[in-house]
């Protein structure tokens, strides 16, 4: 067999007039195997076969197979010509099969790999693409989850963590986006996720439809199956996971959203755009420069926002501490004293500044001024503060502690006990003093009699 580089120099040779014979010794081959390559018999880089390969006796049944279900499995397969005299293991069977490309292509299955593709026009503040994704491991610990919003006409993006990705976080984040992009487009283009679309029917969700109508904007449902619609926020997905995630070191959510939205307007915003219909690049002191993210976003028409968000409900469950308080978003609100360990239900509405904290059964036990996230602060309820005072001052004692040395044997009480427990092996044995003296007297003859 000849490498793809014995074949071009022998070609040159041949071209300069060498002989086979010339061109064999030259290389150090077969004068027969060099004329075959030159000769056009044999592709270089490929070994001729010396017999008919393990699987070609059986690939007749493998296309009739095939043809009755394209999408059977190889182990099925492997099975039936095994019975049929097939020798080789599975692993060399599955390899056979796909070198020999007998499997038949399915359309419908194939997804967008290897098809032609054309970039789609979107008009400046037409459409914004929605998206999350999800870190299972961040650095401080437990799953990320971050919704980001994409402008395809520029490529501006924006992001926001969420603790959750029920659809009350959902409106939250979109709300948090929209902010940061400063207004909304005409559109909102997402997937079939389900806190937003019916999956089956791909018609909105009845309990989203407000949300859409408080902001002015419309859905757009991307088709089923086909995900490359929103391609502008995934391409952001991959650029904030590369560039932003694998690096980042914050401790908590709240730095970590500060170095997100650090990332986006410096790093995301600094990128190069060309928009779509320009084919020459505008120049700057003739030499071509394309527009930066940034750039294009300022010219961007967006819809104004409301004043307030969306009046969603958040909801989490938090436990309760020994300082008698449960934590959201970087802070702690305080509860009554007494219980400890038990799960609270914390509900916060979106535009209020105000939470609620809610026991198991579902009485109110706290409502508290919302702190800012992230600022460590401890609200406490005047109320909350006074009666855990009570609680622990009411556990001093100003008597002298104990003196763990002094030695105490088991009293009347515990040697009752013992007795009690022991029955009968623990009663005191009675001695016969006249008895035991005869004894004595019997083994020692000798012994006085002493009187008293």
């Amino acid at each position: 067999m000849l490498t793809h580089g014995e074949d071009v120099e022998a070609s040159a040779l041949r071209k300069r007039g060498w002989s086979y014979s010339a061109i064999a010794r030259h290389l150090g081959r077969d004068r027969r195997t060099v004329k075959a390559y030159l000769e056009g018999k044999r592709e270089p880089g490929t070994r001729r076969r010396a017999g008919p390969g393990p699987l070609e006796r059986f690939v007749p049944y493998l296309k009739a197979r095939f043809a009755e279900d394209s999408h059977v499995w190889a182990s099925a397969l492997y099975d039936e010509v095994v019975e049929l005299g097939y020798a080789c293991s599975y692993p060399s069977f599955a390899r056979q099969v796909r070198q020999a490309g007998l499997r038949p292509h399915c359309e419908a299955c194939s997804g967008v790999a290897g098809r032609e593709t054309i970039e789609i026009g979107h008009p400046a503040g037409e459409e914004i693409q929605w998206d999350w994704f999800e870190r299972r491991k961040s650095p401080w610990g437990g799953t990320a989850y971050v919704l980001l919003g994409t402008l395809p006409h520029s490529g501006r993006s924006r992001g926001l963590l969420c603790p959750a990705t029920d659809q009350a976080h959902l409106v939250e984040a979109m709300d948090g986006v929209l902010r940061r992009l400063g207004g909304t487009a005409r559109h909102w283009r997402v997937d079939r996720m389900s806190t937003v679309v019916v999956p089956y029917s791909g018609d909105v969700q009845a309990s989203f439809a407000p949300v859409a109508k408080h902001y002015g904007a419309a859905i757009a449902v991307c088709p089923a199956r086909r995900g490359n619609r929103k391609g502008s926020v995934e391409a952001a997905v991959r650029f904030a996971t590369g560039r932003w995630w694998r690096t980042l070191s914050a401790e908590s959510p709240e730095a970590a959203q500060v170095s997100l939205d650090h990332f986006w307007a410096t790093k995301g915003d600094a990128r190069l755009r060309s928009p779509r219909g320009i084919e020459e690049p505008p120049t700057d002191g003739g030499r071509p420069r394309w527009p930066t993210v940034g750039e294009l976003a300022l010219s961007e028409p967006l819809l104004a926002l409301p004043v307030a968000p969306y009046p969603a409900t958040i909801e989490v469950t938090a436990p309760v501490d020994h300082r008698a308080s449960v934590a959201f978003r970087g802070n702690r609100y305080s509860v009554m004293p007494g219980v400890q360990g038990m799960t609270m239900t914390l509900r916060h509405r979106l535009g209020t500044g105000t939470l609620e904290i809610y026991s198991r059964s579902g009485a109110l036990v706290a409502t508290h001024r919302l702190a800012p996230a992230g600022a460590g602060e401890i609200v406490r309820a005047p109320e909350h503060k006074a009666a855990l005072e009570k609680v622990v001052l009411g556990q001093f004692s100003s008597k002298r502690p104990c003196d763990r040395k002094e030695n105490r044997p088991p009293g009347v009480a515990a040697l009752a006990e013992r007795a009690r427990l022991l029955g009968a092996a623990g009663a005191e044995p009675e001695v016969d003093l006249e008895e035991l003296a005869r004894v004595i007297y019997a083994a020692f003859p000798g012994a006085v009699e002493v009187t008293a």
